[in-house]
């Protein structure tokens, strides 16, 4: 018999919130640290009823298994959006400010109005609908860590994606982070379109 994994205090968190807000969404980001790339924002909102095993925080569950939920997320999600704020943004703006463009988009773009946004970690983007911050969401909130499952695989597909047009950089091992070989790489053969540039002013020396 298959062994059940179900992080229930995850889903009593949430349970607990709708109490006061019947439809809640848990927004989540991935990809503010990495050297290259758009940095995503996914929005969830869950029923109440629905369950799905395994789901926790994303940087705690391998890609396999990753790549499992993503799936069941989109089946099973009441609604949900994933979106992104570009490199040229990142660059103009700063990354903190992208990436509230980005949740902010993630959260507008879903197909129905939240009474709460809940957001993982300490800042709020600006939205057109109550909202509050929630430390450590993804390990606390289920409707977190769903939208922490689909930003996370969105943004590792991109990435491999983008390895594809620029194989000397590796992006398929490291998903632009400043890895020792990404900066081996960056240094041997300069940036590229999909590099932030305001990131690398201390690797190239600039």
């Amino acid at each position: 018999m298959a062994r059940i994994i179900l992080h229930k205090e995850l889903f009593e968190y949430d349970s607990a919130v709708r109490t006061e807000y019947p439809v809640i969404c848990g927004v989540d980001e991935a990809g503010r640290g990495p050297l290259a790339g758009d940095v995503y924002a996914a929005a969830v909102v869950l029923d109440d009823e629905t369950l799905i095993d395994y789901l926790n925080d994303s940087k705690k569950i391998s890609e396999s298994r990753r790549e499992k939920l993503y799936d069941e997320i989109i089946d099973r999600a009441k609604a949900y959006c994933i979106a992104t704020a570009t490199v040229e943004e990142i660059d103009r703006l700063n990354i903190l400010e992208a990436t509230m463009l980005a949740m902010k988009r993630a959260v507008e773009g879903l197909g129905i109005k939240p009474d709460m946004a809940m957001v993982d970690g300490n800042r709020l983007p600006e939205l057109d609908c109550p909202a509050q911050c929630v430390i450590k969401g993804d390990a606390t909130s289920a409707s977190i860590a769903a939208a922490s499952v689909l930003a996370k695989v969105s943004r590792d597909r991109y990435m491999r994606d983008i390895a594809e047009k620029y194989p000397q950089y590796g992006f398929e091992q490291h998903k632009g982070y400043g890895t020792a070989l990404h900066c081996e790489m960056l240094r041997k053969y300069g940036p590229s379109e999909v590099h932030r540039r305001t990131f690398l002013k201390k690797i190239l020396g600039e």
